[in-house]
């Protein structure tokens, strides 16, 4: 049995984007590429067509890829969650470095989703761990690598 993983509707939406394109564009295009490469003949020293078919193992294994990641998501409407002020998966916290005092925002996704550049950090990464169940004002201690770090959680939303 497959174990079901978290997702925010963003998140799927992303995917299910991703997998309309290369149904309707990608999947069409490299076939056409395979066909124009054979009809160059010897296939044995034709680069076009090793070239397009390794393009096509590639959009098909994504493919799959996404259509198994799809199937075994638990997809989590972030605004539908109960504000009980605590920190959960798809919420979004503000933290204040107890040493330097810089704020930082972070939005607790699933694995796929995270962007550390957009603020999306993965549920199971050590600070998102670390910051489960947790509210405002609460004292979080995160073990990253080489160093302790220590915030403050200022605010928790779910949007």
């Amino acid at each position: 049995m497959s174990q079901r993983s978290p997702m925010t509707m963003r998140g799927a939406e992303l995917l299910r984007t991703e997998l309309k394109r290369l149904k309707s564009e990608a999947r069409p295009n490299v076939i056409k590429a395979i066909a124009e490469a054979r009809s160059h003949g010897d296939l044995s020293e034709n680069a076009e067509y090793h070239a397009a078919r390794e393009q096509q193992g590639f959009i098909e294994g994504r493919i799959g890829e996404i259509e198994a990641r799809l199937g075994n998501a638990e997809i989590i409407d972030v605004t539908a969650l109960a504000a009980s002020g605590k920190v959960v998966f798809g919420a979004t916290v503000e933290l204040a470095d107890e040493d330097s005092g810089v704020r930082v925002v972070y939005q607790i996704v699933g694995e796929d989703e995270a962007d550390i550049r957009q603020g999306r950090i993965s549920i199971g990464s050590p600070i998102a761990r670390a910051l489960i169940g947790k509210s405002a004002g609460d004292q979080v201690e995160v073990m990253a690598p080489g160093k302790k770090l220590n915030y403050e959680v200022i605010a928790v939303r779910y949007a």
